[in-house]
C-alpha cells in the first residue's frame, strides 16, 4: 500500500469517527471545537483606564494573539482526545451547584483549561438537559454547557451564614488612615484635583506580608472630565490613539467612565469590586492603599498615581472596557515605543510594570476568568506616564460582562492570585 494511499484511508475513517460521536447526541464530549476568530477590533479601553483606543489592524490583533506554530500534541493528549466520549440520557430538570468556583466547560473534560466558558458559587440554579455517569450537560446564559456531577445536587444548598467572613474582615483589618496628597512628593504638581483622600488599611493577619496595594477604582471623581492634566510629565505628546488621540498632550483628568448594558455606571462596580478585592488582601496579609470608598473623590488620575508611588508597593487600577461584546480581561501593557520607554519615570519601570500585568491575568485566567486575546493590549496611559511603583490598569470585562456579587468575588480571587505571583517572583 502507498503511503498517499494509507493516509487517505486514515483521513477516512477520522472523520466517519467525528461523525459518529457527533451523531451519539453526546454535544462536543472529548473532541476540542476548533473556533476562528476574526474581525475583532481592540475596543474601547479608558485612560487610566480611560481611554478608548482605535481599532487595531487585523495583523496587530493576530500578532497579539499569539498565533504562532503549536507544539506537537502529546501521546498522552492524543489517547485522551480519541478517548470515548460520554453518552448522555436526556433529561429536563433543575440542579444547583455545591461548590464556590466551580468551572462550567464547553466539553466534558477536565484536561482543557481553555474549555472554561463560565465560573459560578455555590446555589447557582442549572436547567440539566443530560445526565451520563460523570457529567451534567446544562443549559446556562444560551449554551450547551457541562459541569462535574459531584459538584451539584438536586437540591439547593444551604446559605452559608456571613459571620464567619465579616469576623475574619475585621479581624484582619486595623482602623483605616486618611492619606492626603503632599504637594512635595515628586509630580505632585502636575495633579489638577487633589483635595480628596486616600485610606490606608493595615493588616492584623497572622501572615502579614509589609507589602501596601493600592487598589484604584476606576473613576468616580465628580468634574473629572471637565478638566485637563498633561499627558506626560515631559509635555511630550500620546504616542497611541484613544479617547484621547495620540499627539495630544493633555488629557481628561478623570473621565466619568461608562455604563453596563443594564444601565449600572462602571463606578459602581469598580468600587464594588474594590471593596471586595480589599477584603482578599487584608486577609492574605497585605496592607491596603484604597484610593476610592465612595462615589466621589477628588482625586485626579495624576493624584492618584502620586499617592501610590509614594504609599504603596504597586496600583492597580479597575476598569471595564467599553466595548459590548463580552470581551474577557486584559491589561493595559507599555506600548513598544522607543521614546514612549525611554522616558522618565517609564523607562526605570515599565518592564516591572509588565510583569504585574502579566501575573494579574495569569491569576484571573486560573480563577476560570474569561481572558481577552493575549491578555494584553498597548496603550499610553496617564496612569503608567507618572507610576514608580509597578502600575496596571486592569480591564475585567466591557459592557455586555457579568457583574454580579458572585462574579466580583470570582474577580477578586483571581486578582488576588496574580499579586501572590508577583511578589513570590521579588
Amino acid at each position: 500500500m502507498s503511503k498517499a494511499y494509507g493516509r487517505r484511508i486514515v483521513s477516512v475513517l477520522a472523520a466517519v469517527s467525528m461523525m459518529a460521536a457527533a451523531a451519539s447526541g453526546c454535544g462536543q464530549g472529548k473532541y476540542e471545537r476548533m473556533e476562528i476568530v476574526s474581525g475583532e477590533t481592540a475596543g474601547e479601553a479608558l485612560e487610566a483606564g480611560e481611554d478608548n483606543p482605535e481599532e487595531e489592524p487585523a495583523a496587530e490583533m493576530r500578532e497579539k494573539a499569539g498565533e504562532e506554530a503549536q507544539p506537537e500534541t502529546s501521546l498522552s493528549e492524543r489517547e485522551r482526545a480519541m478517548a470515548p466520549a460520554p453518552s448522555f440520557t436526556d433529561v429536563s430538570d433543575t440542579i444547583y451547584i455545591k461548590g464556590s468556583q466551580v468551572r462550567l466547560r464547553t466539553a466534558p473534560d477536565t484536561g482543557n483549561d481553555q474549555n472554561i466558558a463560565a465560573v459560578v458559587n455555590s446555589g447557582t440554579a442549572l436547567t440539566r438537559t443530560g445526565d451520563s455517569d460523570d457529567w451534567c450537560r446544562i443549559s446556562y446564559e444560551g449554551q450547551t454547557l457541562y459541569v462535574s456531577k459531584s459538584l451539584v445536587s438536586s437540591e439547593k444548598p444551604q446559605a452559608i451564614p456571613a459571620t464567619a467572613d465579616a469576623n475574619q474582615a475585621a479581624a484582619s483589618t486595623s482602623g483605616g488612615s486618611q492619606i492626603s496628597l503632599d504637594n512635595g512628593w515628586k509630580y505632585a504638581d502636575y495633579s489638577a484635583i487633589k483635595s480628596g483622600t486616600a485610606t490606608l488599611y493595615r493588616s492584623e493577619s497572622d501572615s502579614r506580608k509589609g507589602i501596601t496595594v493600592c487598589v484604584n477604582a476606576g473613576h468616580g471623581t465628580k468634574g473629572g472630565g471637565n478638566v485637563k492634566t498633561q499627558c506626560h510629565p515631559d509635555g511630550t505628546p500620546k504616542v497611541t490613539g484613544g479617547t484621547t488621540g495620540a499627539g495630544a498632550t493633555k488629557a481628561a483628568a478623570v473621565s466619568s467612565g461608562m455604563t453596563f448594558l443594564d444601565g449600572t455606571p462602571e463606578s459602581k462596580v469598580t468600587l464594588a469590586l474594590a471593596k471586595a478585592f480589599k477584603e482578599k488582601l487584608l486577609a492574605a496579609g497585605y496592607d491596603v492603599l484604597m484610593i476610592r470608598e465612595g462615589d466621589d473623590v477628588q482625586l485626579d488620575n495624576i493624584a492618584r498615581t502620586v499617592l501610590a508611588n509614594n504609599m504603596a508597593d504597586c496600583h492597580i487600577a479597575l476598569h471595564w472596557d467599553s466595548t459590548e461584546n463580552n470581551k474577557g480581561a486584559f491589561f493595559m501593557s507599555v506600548p513598544n515605543v522607543a521614546s514612549y520607554r525611554a522616558m522618565e519615570p517609564v523607562a526605570s519601570n515599565w518592564q516591572k510594570h509588565q510583569s504585574l500585568g502579566e501575573n494579574l491575568v495569569a491569576g484571573l485566567k486560573g480563577a476560570g476568568v474569561k481572558i481577552f486575546s493575549s491578555g494584553s493590549m498597548e496603550m499610553d496611559l496617564t496612569q503608567t506616564s507618572y507610576s514608580t511603583v509597578p502600575s496596571i490598569d486592569i480591564e475585567l470585562g466591557d459592557k455586555a460582562s457579568d457583574h454580579s456579587a458572585g462574579t466580583l468575588d470570582v474577580l477578586a480571587s483571581g486578582l488576588l492570585a496574580g499579586v501572590n505571583s508577583y511578589f513570590g517572583k521579588e
